[in-house]
């Protein structure tokens, strides 16, 4: 027997978890398979990043990641007999167009824990010990054949995500080029490891001659410490108790002594993007799509995103867009993924040669001010305000409706809807002229009161009466200032089911 599904998701790390608790709370029909025993077990990706933490909020995650979390610590390099204080991250006050300005410090286990409870409270479940054995396309959609305890199934789905890791097997199948190289001979450790000797208000590097570093970061859930070291190039690479603590006390000296090796892998620079994002009727997000080194905090970032990027409009087409509206998903994620492949290497290269200036941290690796202007989704209207232009992040503001009531515009985005802004009179009016389809995405309307409009003219410069839509995923996709009815005509046909209709 084969069992009908709209989307299976194959792999169940940030991204796949990611996008799974998006689609189910679309109320879309998904499975999710994992060829592990269990959820991954390793720190890993640590930082969490201000947009990311955005995108987490929505999905009603973020309150447990951040209590499972810390800011980024002071680093304290280790120069012969001296300790250096160094601000790596600053942190920064929230303000009321970024109330999560800060990356923050939480081992990856925790993440992926977080989001898995998420999708369990959705109704969601993961199939660990799942592998997918092969699968194919007709024009239907996909048949996979999938192995698990219970034996071999076959699995039809209108649609299928790779979220397999850089060694995807969906990429595989669909004849993808992975572009990139790995450079064997550069390897490091990365391992979560109890110790003593070492106290736990810094994170800890130690410089040295030739490009090699050591580096002690403590994680915030008890006594461990990430560790991440750089190997001689024909060093031997065991990852035992005591070879670890050998190589620590290399660096460190015999007062450092590790104690418990909880985890532990070898990593290659390894830096690759996919050709292509999709298929016909099946994608890739995360690791799947772009590989990066472990420095900046980017990639379990990117990943999520994508999966946050693609969730709405598989939604959407599910209930009847058309399906060109799945082409945007690589026209706007995959520029993303080059720039920011490009950041995490020249972290890594810097880190390799100069590590205490590649330490430093800014805007850029907070990833807020990726946008997809000039996309599919972001034709210039020319009607943009100043300060934020179709294709940007959608920032938080502070308003009273019409009524008098105080809201917050991200308490307005949160949820798998559209949200049509309306400031100033003559756009609130022109509200009872939108017509929306009843199927797909629904829309939300915030009517903001004209005497009562200053904090979201201010952030969005705005200066006249205006309508802004903004995308399920928390980007604008346009703002206008007097077409009402036509702009949102032009973006319908595209974004939007025609009424009354679902696919199945």
């Amino acid at each position: 027997m084969t069992d009908r599904i709209d989307v299976l998701v194959v792999g169940a790390g940030p991204a796949g978890l990611a996008l799974a608790c998006d689609l189910q709370r679309r109320g879309v029909r998904l499975r999710v398979i994992d060829a592990a025993d269990h959820s991954f077990e390793g720190s890993r990706a640590k930082g969490i990043q201000p947009r990311t933490q955005e995108v987490l909020d929505d999905l009603g995650i973020l309150a447990e990641i951040q209590s499972r979390s810390s800011l980024y610590p002071l680093l304290g390099a280790h120069v012969g007999p001296l300790t250096v204080p160094w601000v790596m991250i600053k942190h920064r006050k929230s303000t009321e167009d970024v109330p999560h300005p800060n990356t923050l410090l939480v081992a990856q286990y925790e993440t992926d824990a977080a989001i898995k409870r998420r999708l369990e409270q959705l109704g969601g479940t993961v199939e660990y010990r799942t592998r997918l054995s092969s699968y194919e396309q007709d024009a239907d959609g996909v048949v996979a054949t999938v192995e698990g305890p219970a034996g071999t199934e076959r699995i039809r789905a209108r649609f299928l995500v790779g979220a397999d890791g850089g060694g995807s097997a969906v990429r595989r199948t669909a004849g993808i080029d992975f572009l990139g190289d790995t450079d064997e001979s550069d390897r490091m450790v990365v391992a979560d490891v109890t110790l003593t000797g070492l106290p736990r208000n810094r994170w800890h590097i130690w410089p040295r001659s030739n490009g090699r570093f050591m580096a002690l970061c403590p994680l915030p859930d008890g006594d461990k410490f990430q560790l991440m070291l750089k190997l001689r190039p024909n060093e031997k690479a065991d990852l035992g108790q005591e070879a670890v603590d050998r190589l620590v006390h290399e660096f460190a000296g015999s007062k450092l002594h590790v104690t418990e090796v909880h985890w532990a892998s070898v990593w290659r620079p390894n830096v690759r993007l996919a050709q292509r994002y999709r298929s016909r009727n099946v994608f890739l997000v995360g690791d799947a799509a772009h590989v990066h080194p472990p420095t900046g905090g980017q990639g379990l970032n990117t990943g999520v995103q994508d999966a946050y990027n693609l969730g709405w409009k598989l939604g959407q087409v599910l209930a009847g867009a058309p399906d060109d509206l799945l082409d945007t998903y690589e026209a706007e994620r995959q520029p993303v993924a080059v720039r920011v492949l490009g950041l995490s290497s020249d972290i890594y290269t810097r880190m390799s040669s100069r590590p205490l200036a590649a330490v430093k941290r800014g805007d850029e690796e907070r990833q807020l001010a990726l946008n997809y202007r000039g996309g599919p989704l972001a034709a210039d209207s020319g009607e943009e305000s100043p300060n934020v232009l179709a294709g940007d992040r959608a920032p938080n503001a502070r308003f009273l409706d019409t009524d008098g009531r105080p809201g917050q515009l991200f308490d307005a985005f949160r949820g798998a809807h559209f949200t049509l802004i309306a400031v100033g009179e003559p756009a609130v009016s022109a509200l009872t002229q939108i017509s929306w389809p009843g199927t797909g995405a629904a829309l939300k309307t915030v009517e903001v009161a004209e005497k009562d409009a200053a904090g979201v003219r201010r952030i969005y410069g705005i200066t006249s009466s205006a309508q802004i839509l903004v995308r399920p995923d928390g980007y604008v996709a346009y703002v206008t200032h007097d077409d009402w009815t036509g702009t949102l005509s032009r973006y319908s046909t595209f974004m939007l089911p025609p009424a009354g209709r679902r696919d199945t």
